[in-house]
């Protein structure tokens, strides 16, 4: 197949050249989950596996590659490998890749799959700060937030970063990033740009932006989130977000329809006038 024939077709290559770009490593990290309770969700006490998970992702060629994760919680035996191919991957394009944020994400949360979930990962340099949320449906078709799991990897094949001072409380990270200028850059689904998306200025960060739902997580690597418990009628978005460094700040937003299908990601990057 020529990957490189139309628009459609040369950015969803792009789209595997900024995965190999951001994946490639061998990722070695604790995850802690967080679950429900009979009063609702707890996302302050959560259970981790001391040894770990290791999700070594390499490339033999440009157009070849092999995840192979280790110390899974739901494969067998703790173990799952699968091989990547430019030509194949995304064709269902529920993954999605900015430059420096990417991950995987259900296309439709309306109740037709049991299930519906969601990765988020913020790369800086070789760190990699992951963020899950999975949704469950109940017996009237509601979804509900199920469990959410929270990753603070690092590369091992590069003297790995450094852990990062953490604010006290998610309050104080927004005190800190108050008013930090931002620009904005969306994508949608199966439309996949050959070219960087267009970035566009906006107003000085408002904790008011992020925080509009009920169920509300800070977590090690400074990650955030901020999730309906129950979807809502109408439209709706889910909010995560990583404090990288003492200057820079990731917002990024998945926005569902009134249908409840995905209709864009939008990532907001904000940097503090120390850095200009």
């Amino acid at each position: 197949m020529d990957i490189t024939s139309n628009q459609s077709n040369a950015g969803a290559a792009r789209q595997w050249d900024l995965m190999r770009a951001s994946f490639d490593g061998d990722w070695q990290g604790v995850t802690t989950w967080y679950g429900r309770e009979s009063t609702g969700m707890d996302l302050t006490h959560g259970e981790s596996d001391p040894a770990g998970s290791m999700y070594a992702i390499r490339f033999s060629d440009p157009n070849t590659g092999l995840w192979h994760g280790t110390g899974l919680r739901f494969a067998s035996n703790g173990e799952r490998k699968f091989p990547l191919y430019r030509h194949s991957y995304n064709l269902s394009n529920n993954c999605w890749h900015f430059p420096n944020t990417a991950g995987q994400s259900s296309l439709e949360m309306d109740g037709s799959a049991g299930r519906a979930g969601h990765e988020v990962n913020f790369f800086s340099s070789r760190s990699r700060s992951m963020i899950i949320a999975l949704y469950h449906r109940q017996d009237d078709l509601n979804m509900i937030l199920q469990s959410v799991a929270a990753t603070p990897f690092r590369c091992q094949r590069a003297c790995p970063d450094p852990v990062r001072d953490n604010p006290e409380s998610q309050r104080d990270l927004f005190q800190a990033v108050a008013g930090w200028p931002g620009v904005e850059q969306e994508l949608q689904p199966g439309k996949w740009p050959d070219q960087a998306p267009q970035k566009k200025r906006i107003p000085g960060f408002d904790a008011r932006t992020f925080q509009k739902y009920d169920v509300d997580g800070f977590f090690q690597d400074n990650l955030l989130c901020n999730l309906p418990d129950s979807l809502p009628q109408g439209p709706f978005e889910l909010n995560f977000g990583c404090l990288l460094s003492p200057q820079r700040f990731v917002h990024l937003m998945i926005e569902y329809d009134e249908k409840h299908q995905l209709t864009r990601w939008v990532e907001r990057r904000y940097q503090s006038t120390m850095e200009g």
